[in-house]
């Protein structure tokens, strides 16, 4: 017997506070990869450990909202714990070693393909560990192509959000990429549910676990706190202004504040300094020469 199954009990609300929590993560998560591009290399580990775990908590908090919405009509879920908060440390896991391969090597191509590769499929891991941790009376059965195309989806918009954020030009971009991310992980996971189809079993009493009410109290306080935390960390930081201003870092030195170039003296400039005592002028050079 097919269960009939329903995404969308709550109409758009649900959709759209996930896709908020997936873009408020990514934009913490991006904003820390950009700023560890800024510092010296021992200060970025730091950074980049807390853009993977605001990404990461922000993609599992997207993904338990929407799922608030996600019934089968003739049956009740339940969901194990210890998978639920596994799945979170997966996500944590694998996107934060997307995000330390861009955040040492750069927006190289190699780069960009390898760690968006790993942080979609940290997403879709994410994702798959957390409905492996629902419990209901049936079988949960899977469109084999329409999760290929939901783990392509999360590989293509992870590394486009991962190239956006590697730019380090300002806060629009920043915003774009967590727009992508949100993008990424939202279509990820609607893109899965779509491949998802329940055979019930019959009869019997409820699986064991907890109903969605009873983990949503411990899932929200956890993250959020965290998210919270994480921004005000980014919001406080010198080198990260809301106005979209940042160090140049063709000028920037190991310790992570901007150097003020040195003006370079032009041909002809009357304010250019004289060469030095002995010194020949080049061929051309209209400045003569010190006797």
């Amino acid at each position: 017997m097919q269960g009939t199954v329903d995404g969308f009990s709550y109409g758009v609300v649900t959709p759209v506070v996930a896709y908020v929590m997936a873009c408020l993560g990514g934009a913490l998560g991006l904003r820390c990869t950009t700023r560890s591009l800024l510092v010296a290399h021992s200060w970025r580990p730091g950074w980049l450990a807390l853009g993977s775990a605001a990404i990461g908590s922000g993609i599992w908090t997207m993904h338990f909202v929407a799922m608030m919405g996600f019934t089968v009509k003739e049956a009740p879920i339940h969901y194990d714990k210890a998978l639920t908060f596994a799945s979170l440390a997966v996500a944590i896991v694998m996107v934060g070693i997307g995000i330390f391969i861009v955040g040492y090597r750069g927006a190289t191509g190699t780069a960009l393909f390898t760690g968006g590769t790993i942080t979609g499929l940290g997403v879709a891991s994410m994702h798959y560990l957390g409905m492996a941790g629902m419990r209901l009376r049936g079988t949960l059965e899977y469109n084999t192509l329409t999760v290929a195309a939901s783990v392509v989806i999360a590989m293509v918009a992870a590394t486009t959000a991962l190239w956006a954020a590697a730019q380090v030009r300002g806060f629009l971009w920043s915003l774009g990429a967590s727009l992508i991310m949100g993008l990424a992980v939202s279509g990820m996971h609607y893109t899965g549910m779509a491949a998802l189809s329940v055979h019930l079993h019959g009869s019997g009493a409820a699986p064991p676990g907890d109903s969605p009410a009873e983990i949503l109290a411990p899932m929200m306080i956890g993250p959020l706190a965290f998210l919270l935390l994480a921004g005000v960390i980014v919001m406080f930081d010198p080198l990260i202004l809301v106005g979209g201003r940042q160090a140049d870092t063709r000028t920037t030195p190991r310790g992570g504040h901007p150097r003020r170039p040195y003006p370079v003296p032009r041909s002809g400039d009357r304010h250019a300094p004289a060469p030095r005592r002995g010194t020949r002028p080049r061929p051309g050079s209209r400045t003569p020469q010190n006797r």
